[in-house]
């Protein structure tokens, strides 16, 4: 793998301590100077999400990876929400820990922390202390550097030194447990920790640049052979499929512990069990659920014929979980626990404008249906029905259910519109095809297809020969397979009638158009073609349509749509979306709809004015193309009125430029275009202009025209309207407008009006309208009377005699007349009820026309009509009705239907039924009036398609008999009357017809008939019904099934013998399952079907029974059968060892010795110890005794192991000793801690495992920490354990009893103990109690406890002294001793000498402390010990030369000695020595080259102090900054000389060289300044200080002794 720089997301100014990536687009990281940052890899932009003023140790985030923690050096630990998912949990300072909290896990329940101080705390969600685990007593353990929470944050991982320690959370204590740590011995410092994301393995990263992986699981086990199952935490199972090597990771997210993980369905369904919840999932899929579930005992019943969703039934109750989901998806109560009888869909089709579709059917009782929305979580809907049912199913949507009943009859039911229609008879096998709305089922011998399933009465049939056996859909192509005997033969369905239709029903319009490009284009591919391109449009889907169009070969219409295509691809890379609401776009659909009022409203609203245009003058729309326009104001109106005007002329549109010119206000010229070729046109334009009518010329031009034309009506319309009334009459009776010319001779020629009826009249006759003709003959000779009654009007009205005229007009029949001069001089009342009246007067005289007219002239219709149904005359009464209340029509024909059926005028009844749309009631008048013919011919005219079929059975079934017989032959209804008959319960009628004419459908009939009682429980009659129907069988089968025994034997024995075993079997099963077992057992020899005994047996887990039959009944299978047994047995372990020790008994007695021991072996009964403890023995024995000597050392083997894990450890070694395996029963003594017959056994039969059976001994107590009884038998292991236990004292003790080696070995162990606990004073102590030996093992020690002591601050105090003595004297005594040595005069030897001479100074300065003459020898030995900086910490050897000085007022060397005491301060903050400037220290034996001491030593108080006393001092100008020198010319306390280089011995009491007056010891380069040792001598008798005689007493020994005691005082 290789790294590719990506982007720089910070350049941050402080250093990034630690970094996390707990989201998709999210890095956190931590900075030295405590802020926390986030990274964003979308714009490379950060921000502080928090500061704080403690360097960032440590980040962890919380399992979702929604929430983060930061660990800081002072201990603080602060939380951090992005999203807290509702948990409302604090954010800030959380806790504060007692260390840097290096190690910082956030698990799912608790915070965990752990540090320096070696303890693990776990904290609660608020920062409470939950459980401490505390190992700082632990001398093994080290600081924990890193932890790291497991994936599921159910298990935490701490790493420390060579160490990793594991926390698993218990959910049922609700705590962590400690399991065993992991030891890796010299792995060192673990510094990261990081897990897989399953949580199944862990790495480790040390400190050296190791990465160490370790396996993390609980458990593991192997599932048929199939499956591993890998327990990575309580809540946590990864399933890993062998075969395939796909894993699926199954986890409880509410943390609960996982009991059992199961795999069912085919080996692809997971299901587990938690205390709270259930665990589903799709192996195939990987969609997994958890829903909560509430313990029921493992009762529960799981279906997985659903791919979506698994249906679980318990307690009578259908629960859905759909997989993926962590909700149940719905719950229903049932008890009906088939899968056929209850159908959940989940979208399994997409259909357009429904996200989702999930719904469920299933029984609320054996006859209704419950129908549920699972999204809404709302009942549909039930259906009734009145049989039991035995299937159904939904389609694909939901929105239709198919159901069968016990009848075999197939009914469909639209949920939408809750309509139920039964659309097959005797169907044995229904199917939906998938993917498809189609239905494929079969009835007898028929194959049937509903290839659009909203037609149900669109079956298409093929004949059968076979049964259809299953329905497959692949690779295009639906195929029915029918089962034909021995072959199997398939029929090909319409796969295009299939495709397309589902791909219109669910809107998916690719795919039909994907389906369509695959046929060759036919009538029925056209068809389709068209009906896309419809669709395609109406859901905007352009491209689609113009495939379409282009496939149908409308190239105009694909051209246009191409170009909008166009036009919608670029607006939608413009501006998104599929371009289709880009206002062109929808224009030209608009266009293409032929809708341009809209689409010139689009290109209006986009202020798209000359688009608008542009495409009426393109479709040579110009009235709308001006229209827009004028609306608009465009420049270019008035060419474009021109140019109109000239495209109508040069088209030769006259009307239509006349129309353009009349718009436009020229009439003139309107006329003059309309006259030469529409004059009647230019008449009607005249006739409306003021000014046109009074130009004489323009009328005499129209006119002439009209005339011409033969347009005499229009021309004397003309002449009428200027005027001219000859003119107008003449025109008139040339044009034969005979109404117009009598009512214009009324008016202006009265005298000629008769002469016009008559001519109206001769005209009329010529026109064959003689009834017409008469009425104007009439008129012209009562023309005379009516002028002579106006003028008697006209006096009566002079004379105020105005009833008296209306009267005249009442007597002669001029109604109108009369009512008009009524209406001017009486009230409306007055009329209508003198109108009324005579009305009914003529009534009286039978005149019902005149009276109608009377009654319809005061407007009350009503009342024609009540006289017209009064008298019956009901032509006259409808049409009325029709002219006057229109929606009463229908009712009325009804009405009228009835009382003509009443009077026996059933002709006109049926009229009037017909007319009021209701053939029903036309056919039940002529059913009751026994007119069948009649019923027959207005069913077959009128009614549906079965209607009159219907009407047909009826008649037949009241002819009855061979008449009826002959009547629904004659209709060709015989069979369909007899199945319905049936179907419908009448089975007299049935049983009648068949008789008569079908005796082959008899038997039929009979089985219908005796369903039927079944159903009714008349189980007798229902008997005899199956045997007259030739099917026995099914009465033996009832009986059965309900269980009366007695009958079923009956009718079996005497009608069906086949069927005797049957009821025996079924009685046998019955008792089987109330554990009758002897009578069970006796039914079934009886029906000599001992296998079916053997079979109940084995479920029943009685084996030995089933062998007993087995050996009595089919001896052949017995071998076959212990060997089941036997495999039973191993898998069940005790659920067969009934079976297994009768089958070993059974082989013993035969001789059979191999196959008992095989069975005995097979015993595994872990309640029952004793039983197996015997089987065992029995086993052992037998093959001591008869088997080959491999064999029985192979069963004692196996036998003695088994009784050991029993805890039989004498009777195991006793088994061995038989076959003297003597090694093997020493070791199940040892097991057994039987020491003494190990022993025993040993030293009597194998001498040479006498030392084993010791070193097994020791083991053992070393195991069990039996220290004491240890030490008497290995004392060096009870050292070792004394040890481990830190148990020092007691092993000291003993190690005291030993050697010397012995001793300084534990000596050391202890040392190094204390020192790694920073307890050196302690160690130091054991050594001057023991004594240091000359081990080089022990050197480090020697050389840490000078260094620790070097270092040890509050050491420059006289009360240090014997801390000091004690260290030079054990450096003394390991010198001597090493000069005495094979390790004398070696460069170690010569590291400890120095040691030694360092100690002395240090302890003698601290004498000197005590005693105030002294205090310049303790200032010297300050300054001595600067020569020794490349051992001491050269800040602390400065400082204290330093102070040491300025108390003895050395001010120039206390200065300097400060000053370079400062000089190193700082060059311990910056890290390195390079700035130190060494002038003052040159021609000097202070060493330039030292090491940079780790930490200041100074603390900064006191530096500051220093600091500013160097800074005052600077300012003094008496102040010489120069080291004092001697009279060799060389700095004093120099030991060699700067000129020359001699070297001169130190004073052993201030370490100052020795010049001239000076005192030797004994042994040679031991030399003292004689003023500084009479000085000393003299201050030890007057102060008697112990520490300064204690001084002399070590120079003795050192020295070799004292110097004769004289003193000077000169």
């Amino acid at each position: 793998m290789q790294l590719r720089h990506v982007r720089t997301l910070l350049a941050p100014q402080s250093a990034v301590t630690c970094l996390l990536w707990p989201a998709e687009n999210t890095i956190v990281f931590g900075l030295a100077e405590g802020k926390v940052r986030l990274a964003n890899t979308k714009n490379n932009r950060s921000s502080t999400i928090y500061g704080t003023d403690s360097y960032v140790v440590s980040l962890a985030s919380n399992v979702s990876g929604k929430g983060i923690l930061s660990g800081h050096a002072d201990g603080t630990i602060v939380r951090f929400f992005f999203d807290d998912e509702g948990s409302g949990e604090s954010q800030g300072k959380l806790v504060m820990h007692p260390c840097p909290p290096y190690a910082l896990a956030w698990a799912l329940n608790s915070i965990v922390a752990a540090g320096c101080d070696k303890k693990i705390v776990a904290y609660g969600k608020e920062g409470n202390v939950i459980q401490t685990f505390d190992y700082s007593r632990d001398s093994t353990e080290k600081e924990f550097t890193t932890a790291a929470a497991s994936p599921g944050g159910q298990a935490v991982v701490i790493g420390s030194y060579d160490r990793l320690r594991v926390l698993n959370w218990s959910p049922r204590r609700g705590a962590w447990e400690e399991a065993k740590p992991k030891e890796i011995p010299h792995l060192y410092t673990i510094t990261a920790l990081a897990w897989k994301r399953d949580g199944s393995r862990i790495c480790a990263g040390t400190l050296c640049g190791g990465v160490e992986q370790f396996d993390c699981c609980l458990r593991r086990s192997i599932y048929k052979n199939k499956f591993e199952m890998t327990y990575v935490g309580p809540s946590q199972v990864i399933v890993k499929n062998l075969s395939t090597g796909t894993r699926v990771v199954l986890k409880s997210h509410y943390g609960y512990e996982i009991d059992e993980v199961k795999i069912l369905g085919k080996d692809r369904y997971l299901v587990a069990h938690t205390s709270d919840t259930l665990l589903l999932g799709d192996i195939n899929s990987n969609k997994l659920s958890e829903v909560a579930w509430q313990g029921s005992g493992g009762n529960e019943k799981f279906f997985f014929d659903n791919e979506n969703v698994c249906m679980i039934f318990n307690a009578g109750e259908l629960t859905l979980v759909e997989y993926g989901s962590n909700d149940i998806l719905g719950s229903v109560r049932t008890e009906f626990v088939n899968p056929h009888l209850v159908s959940v869909r989940i979208n399994e089709r997409q259909q357009r404008g429904v996200e989702e579709n999930k719904r469920l059917a299933y029984l609320i009782d054996i006859k209704t249906i419950a129908t549920v929305d699972l999204v809404g979580n709302y009942s549909i809907g039930t259906i009734s029905h009145d049989s039991k049912i035995d299937w159904l199913e939904l389609n694909e949507t939901g929105h239709k259910l198919l159901f069968r009943d016990k009848k075999m009859r197939l009914q469909l039911y639209d949920i939408g519109s809750s309509t139920k229609t039964t659309i097959l008879n005797y169907c044995s096998y229904v199917q939906w095809v998938p993917g498809s709305d189609v239905v494929v089922a079969q009835s007898k011998n028929n194959l049937c297809i509903w290839y659009n399933i909203d037609a149900p009465e669109r079956v298409t049939m093929f004949p059968l020969k076979g049964d259809v056996v299953n329905l497959e859909r692949n690779d295009g192509k639906t195929e029915v397979i029918v089962s034909e005997g021995v072959s199997t033969v398939s029929y090909t369905l319409d796969e295009g009638l299939i495709e397309f239709g589902t791909a219109i029903d669910d809107e998916d319009y690719h795919r039909a158009t994907a389906f369509l490009e695959t046929l060759e284009m036919s009538a029925e591919t056209e068809a389709m073609w068209k009906t896309l391109s419809k669709l395609a449009l109406e859901a905007r889907q352009l491209h689609i349509a113009e495939r379409c169009f282009a496939a149908l070969g409308n190239v105009a219409k694909a051209r246009f749509l191409h170009e909008t295509n166009a036009i919608a691809d670029q607006a939608a890379q413009e501006h998104g979306g599929d371009g289709t609401d880009h206002y062109l776009v929808r224009a030209r659909l608009a266009m293409l709809d032929k809708n341009y009022k809209l689409a010139e409203m689009i290109f209006l609203e986009q202020n798209a004015t000359e688009e608008a245009m542009d495409m009426y003058q393109e479709l040579h729309m110009w009235d709308e193309c001006i229209v827009v326009a004028e609306a608009k104001g465009h420049p270019m109106l008035d060419k474009l009125r021109r140019g109109y005007y000239q495209w109508l002329l040069d088209t030769q549109q006259e009307e239509k430029a006349g129309e353009v010119q009349e718009g436009q206000g020229d009439y003139l010229a309107a006329v003059s275009i309309l006259r030469a070729g529409l004059p009647a046109k230019a008449a009607r334009l005249a006739v409306n202009r003021d000014e046109l009518m009074t130009n004489g010329d323009v009328i005499n031009r129209i006119s002439t025209a009209l005339i011409r034309g033969e347009l005499f009506e229009q021309a004397g319309d003309l002449f009428e309207k200027v005027g001219n009334t000859r003119k107008a009459l003449e025109c008139y009776c040339k044009g034969n407008a005979f109404l117009k010319a009598v009512e214009l001779a009324r008016l202006a020629f009265p005298a000629e009006v008769v002469k016009l009826e008559e001519a109206w009249g001769d005209h009329l006759v010529q026109q064959k309208q003689l009834d017409a003709a008469i009425n104007h003959y009439i008129e012209a000779r009562l023309l005379t009377m009516v002028i002579s009654l106006q003028i008697a009007e006209e006096l009566y009205i002079k004379g105020d005699q105005t009833k008296d005229a209306i009267d005249m007009y009442t007597q002669a029949g001029l109604w109108e007349q009369a009512h008009k001069l009524a209406v001017k001089c009486m009230s409306q009342e007055d009329v209508s009820v003198l109108y009324v009246t005579q009305a009914q007067e003529m009534e009286k005289q039978g005149k019902y026309k005149e009276a109608e007219r009377l009654y319809i002239t005061v407007d009350e219709p009503d009342l024609a009509i009540t006289m017209y149904k009064k008298c019956k005359m009901y032509d006259e009464m409808v049409r009325l009705v029709a002219k006057y209340h229109k929606d009463l029509l229908s009712d009325t024909h009804l009405h009228l239907g009835k009382e003509l059926e009443v009077e026996g005028r059933l002709q006109e009844a049926e009229y009037h039924y017909l007319e009021a749309k209701d053939w029903k009631a036309a056919v039940n008048m002529y059913r009751v009036n026994d007119m069948w013919e009649e019923a027959y011919r207005v069913a077959k005219g009128h009614g549906g398609a079965n209607s009159y079929k219907q009407v047909a059975y009826m008649w037949a079934r009241s002819l009855g008999g061979e008449p009826a017989v002959k009547l629904l032959s004659k209709f060709g209804l015989l069979e369909m009357a007899i199945d319905h008959a049936a179907d419908s319960g009448i089975f007299e009628f049935a049983f009648e017809l068949a008789r008569l004419s079908m005796k082959q459908k008899m038997p039929e009939i009979h089985l219908k008939y005796a369903m039927f009682l079944e159903d009714e429980g008349k189980f007798e009659e229902a008997e005899a019904e199956f045997i007259k129907a030739g099917k026995p069988k099914e009465a033996v089968l009832m009986f059965v099934h309900n269980q009366n025994w007695d009958a079923a034997q009956r009718v079996a024995e005497a009608h069906d013998p086949d069927s005797v075993a049957d009821v025996l079997v079924g009685q046998a099963r019955f008792a089987f399952e109330h554990r009758e077992f002897q009578k069970a057992e006796a039914f079934l020899l009886r029906a000599q079907r001992p296998e079916l005994a053997i079979k109940y047996y084995k479920e029943a887990d009685m084996w030995s029974e089933a062998l007993r039959i087995c050996k009595e009944y089919m001896p052949s299978q017995l071998e076959e059968l212990q060997k089941e047994c036997g495999r039973e047995a191993a898998k069940k372990g005790f659920g067969g060892t009934e079976g297994l020790l009768e089958q070993a008994r059974e082989w013993e007695q035969a001789g059979e010795y191999a196959r008992a021991v095989d069975c005995y072996l097979k015993v595994q009964d872990s309640s029952n110890s004793v039983l197996m403890e015997k089987c065992l023995l029995k086993a052992a024995e037998l093959a001591v005794k008869f088997l080959s000597q491999s064999q029985s050392m192979e069963v004692t083997r196996t036998v003695a192991p088994q009784l050991v894990a029993m805890k039989k450890y004498s009777l195991a070694a006793e088994l061995y000793l038989n076959l003297d395996l003597i090694r093997e029963a020493i070791d199940a003594f040892i097991e057994g801690e039987e020491w003494s017959k190990a022993k025993h056994v040993a030293k009597e039969l194998d001498p040479r495992s006498e030392e084993y059976v010791d070193q097994r001994y020791k083991e053992h107590l070393r195991n069990q920490g039996k220290v004491d009884s240890l030490v008497g038998v290995d004392v060096v292991a009870a050292l070792d354990m004394y040890a481990e236990q830190e148990q020092w004292e007691k092993c000291l003790e003993v190690a005291a009893k030993q050697n010397y080696k012995v001793l300084h070995k534990y000596v050391a162990l202890y040392a190094t103990h204390l020192i790694r606990e920073g307890s050196w004073d302690k160690a130091l102590s054991l050594y001057v109690q023991h004594g240091a030996p000359v081990n080089p093992q022990n050197f480090n020690i020697y050389k840490r406890l000078f260094v620790e002591m070097v270092n040890a601050p509050g050491m420059n105090c006289a009360e240090a002294y014997s801390s000091w003595a004690d260290l030079r004297d054990v450096l003394f005594s390991l010198c001597e001793n090493l000069a005495k040595s094979s390790e004398g005069n070696t460069p170690a030897h010569a590291e400890f000498e120095t040691m030694l001479l360092i100690s002395h100074y240090y302890a003698t300065r601290s004498a000197a402390q005590g005693v105030k003459q002294l205090d310049t020898v303790a200032a010297r030995l300050s300054i001595s010990l600067l020569r020794h900086t490349d051992l001491l910490p050269a800040d602390k050897a400065f400082y204290e030369a330093g102070t040491a000085a300025k108390e003895v007022n050395w001010e120039n060397m206390a200065f300097i000695f400060l000053n370079r005491f400062l000089d190193f301060s700082d060059a311990i903050e910056e890290g390195n020595l390079d700035a130190l400037d060494h002038s003052d220290f040159q021609s000097t034996d202070i060493p330039f080259e030292v090491p940079l001491p780790a930490h200041q030593h100074v603390p900064e108080e006191k530096r500051e102090e220093v600091r500013d006393w160097v800074l005052t001092m600077s300012m003094d100008q008496r102040l010489e900054q120069v080291l004092p020198q001697d009279e060799r010319g060389t700095y004093e306390a120099s030991l060699v000389a700067a000129g020359t280089g001699v070297h001169s011995l130190p004073c052993v009491l201030t370490g100052y060289p020795v010049l001239r007056n000076k005192i030797e010891f004994k042994r040679p380069g031991r030399e003292a300044n004689k003023d500084t040792w009479n000085k000393f001598l003299m201050a030890v008798k007057t102060s008697h200080s112990p520490a300064c005689q204690d001084v002399l007493k070590f120079l003795s020994q050192w020295c070799g002794g004292l110097p004769s005691t004289s003193f000077s005082f000169q």
